[in-house]
């Protein structure tokens, strides 16, 4: 009874915030109905402890507590595989998941591959869309795709689960008419395009933060589309993740006092950060809101580290680590941004071809947006 009152205010916090596409009512039906979360979550799930690990929350031994966190908050993923001491595969959080479904435009008797299979509850609704024998998942961790096989399979679905490298597609079975991917990548892999054909449609989360929908031309040479959200990713299997900014910033004291003359909150607009993950990428910003204040705390993932307050009165504290000054390269970056005229988050698009891809801002001729 617990679970179904949790998949309850979860359809009620969607709906409230308006959060189910209108021009996919299928999406709703799916997760909701045809295709539970449930029914794909493993019986461990993880979650911070935190303070220094991810530690286990298992259904036999707290049903309840597991039930929270396969149906936690829209923005909420459910991690289900811990390697290395980080999160290596999720259930997505269900927002972005119907977002991504709604951008992918996918209709029944389209052909559809989907690269990251994970516990494989996408791979469901996929398959409850386009029909018995049109989805194909591709999963490079074999164990993760023996499971999500035999899941899809108890629940009655058709999908042809394959063991190998999502980046290389399933040329087997192209070409295909949608593609979705489940892991981020900074690089739109082109064998992705090849394998979908003229007109057809991918949708791929992008580097840390952000999603795209692609049209491949009609020649096949090239695939242009608009950023669609902001949905976060774990990135395809072996990628280094970095460094955190606590394991940047350690224990010991700043290298620099830093002078900011600009107002820090634009940093918590959602535009001018996504702008600034294209201008600068490997810096991450996070932002905190303490009731006081904002906090800003930046790093690169490598050595260099910033952290900025400002107070109710707009007095800003910042102090700086390591080689690079990252508040100077933000700020040039928001200057890029407010010259560019302040471009906002679905202004962005990205143009994929053989020798590469760029971003561009307004429209696809633009050329790159980068300063």
């Amino acid at each position: 009874m617990y679970l179904e009152d949790r998949q309850r205010e979860l359809t009620e916090a969607m709906d409230t915030q308006g959060l189910w596409p209108a021009d996919s009512p299928w999406v709703r039906r799916a997760i909701l109905d045809t295709v539970p979360r449930h029914d794909f979550a493993p019986d461990q799930l993880w979650t911070w402890n935190g303070r220094d690990q991810y530690v286990p929350v298992d259904r036999g031994r707290d049903p309840d507590r597991w039930a929270d966190h396969v149906y936690a908050g829209p923005e909420d993923s459910a991690i289900t595989q811990i390697m290395d001491g980080l999160p290596s595969s999720s259930l997505s959080c269900v927002a972005v998941v119907a977002d991504m479904l709604d951008s992918l435009m996918l209709e029944p008797g389209h052909r559809v591959l989907e690269v990251g299979t994970g516990a494989g509850w996408n791979a469901g609704l996929l398959a409850a869309r386009a029909g018995a024998g049109k989805a194909t998942s591709v999963e490079v961790d074999a164990e993760l795709a023996d499971t999500a096989r035999a899941r899809l399979t108890a629940a009655g679905f058709d999908v042809a689960v394959h063991t190998g490298d999502g980046n290389a597609g399933w040329p087997a079975a192209a070409p295909y008419d949608r593609v979705i991917a489940t892991y981020a990548v900074d690089e739109i892999p082109w064998t992705w395009i090849e394998q979908t054909r003229p007109g057809g449609r991918l949708v791929v989360p992008w580097g840390r933060l952000g999603h795209v929908a692609l049209t491949v031309a009609d020649d096949g040479k090239s695939a242009t589309g608009w950023v669609q959200g902001l949905g976060m990713f774990m990135p395809s299997r072996g990628t280094d993740q970095g460094r955190e900014y606590h394991a940047i910033r350690g224990d010991g004291p700043p290298d620099r006092t830093v002078r900011v003359e600009r107002d820090l909150r634009p940093l918590a607009d959602v535009h001018l950060v996504f702008a600034l993950r294209v201008s600068h990428p490997d810096i991450r910003i996070t932002t905190e809101d303490t009731g006081e204040g904002l906090t800003v705390r930046l790093h690169d993932g490598d050595s260099s580290w910033a952290t900025a307050t400002t107070d109710q009165t707009g007095t800003v504290a910042a102090y700086e680590g390591g080689p690079r000054h990252l508040l100077a390269e933000v700020d040039a970056g928001r200057r890029h941004w407010e010259e560019r005229g302040s471009p906002g988050l679905w202004d962005f698009g990205m143009t994929v071809a053989p020798d590469g891809q760029h971003v561009w801002s307004g429209t696809a001729d633009a050329g790159p947006y980068m300063p």
